[in-house]
């Protein structure tokens, strides 16, 4: 279970996180039961790592960046297609 302080993140991708129809919001419930996963807020921005490597990087208003390549990004590029 992935814990996050979200003081810092910014409000457009709180909203794309947690609100059920957030564009972002399966890709959080798939973090949920992935336990090689970890995220960190930076610069209002979610970082997303597996086993230590970062793999992607989620921002409010702009399209997610990818690192590497791996199954949890499909989520995150699921709208944007």
């Amino acid at each position: 279970m992935i814990t996050l302080d979200t003081t810092n993140l910014c409000s457009h991708l709180q909203r794309k996180l947690f609100e059920e129809d957030g564009v972002y919001h399966r890709l959080w419930l798939a973090m949920q039961d992935d336990p090689e996963l970890t995220a960190v807020v930076r610069s209002r921005q979610l970082h997303i790592y597996r086993n230590g490597k970062k793999i992607l990087v989620l921002a409010g208003k702009s399209a997610p960046k990818i690192i590497r390549e791996d199954r949890i990004t499909e989520f995150a590029f699921a709208y944007f297609k």
